[in-house]
Parts: structure tokens; sequence; C-alpha cells
């Protein structure tokens, strides 16, 4: 079958850190840009991060730049979403996406979503 999980979310202390997982199976991510989304209640849905298939290029939200690092590991088949100096502002679900096609903000055009992980950041 084909399809993304997220692991990795949890409740973390404001300052702290947590790193999320996107693994997919069925297929391989070498040729899907993939993004990170996440929304909060009462909040539209909002573009985190992504990283392109074809150069590695990386973009992030005003929001998240400087704190958050989406990467790629081949060998897992995975993107992980590494985020540092957590604040209460960046509770929300989770979710990755991926696109047969170059990174972008419409999340209608993304192939596949996880299911979401929850972070919570609260002291």
């Amino acid at each position: 079958q084909v399809q993304l999980v997220e692991s990795g979310g949890g409740l973390v202390q404001p300052g702290g850190s947590l790193r999320l997982s996107c693994a997919a199976s069925g297929f391989g991510l070498d040729y899907y840009a993939v993004g990170w989304f996440r929304q909060a209640p009462g909040k539209e849905r909002e573009g985190v991060a992504c990283i392109s298939y074809s150069d590695g290029r990386t973009y992030y939200a005003e929001s998240v730049k400087g704190r958050f690092t989406i990467s790629r590991d081949n060998a897992e088949n995975t993107v992980s979403l590494q985020m540092n100096s957590l604040k209460p502002e960046d509770t929300a679900v989770y979710s990755c996406a991926a696109v047969n096609n170059v990174c972008n903000s419409n999340y209608y055009s993304y192939d596949y979503w996880g299911q979401g992980t929850q972070v919570t950041v609260s002291s």
C-alpha cells in the first residue's frame, strides 16, 4: 500500500526540540517534493517547510525560519523535520505530504498525505 506515516510528535516545553519523521511506504520519495504542514484548532492549514526532489532546495515559512530544518534520508525513505526553539504557537497537528512535482504552497496539489502527529508546546 502507498502511504505516509508521521511520527515523533509529543509534548515539549517552550524552548525545547522535537524531530518529526515522515516515512513512506509503497513508493519512493526520491522523485517527490515533500512538505510539512500544520493546523491548529480554529486556524487554517499552514505550510511549514518543503524540500525539493531535484536540487534539494528547501523552503520555510517565515514563522519557523531559523528554527526548523527539513531533510531527507534516502536510505530510510524518510523526510524529517527538526524543530528547535519551540514556541507555544507551534502547537498543532503536523502532517507530511508528497507531490510528484516541485515544492508549492497549494496543499490541494499534493498526492499523498500522512495521518498527522500532534505537537504540543506547553509549560
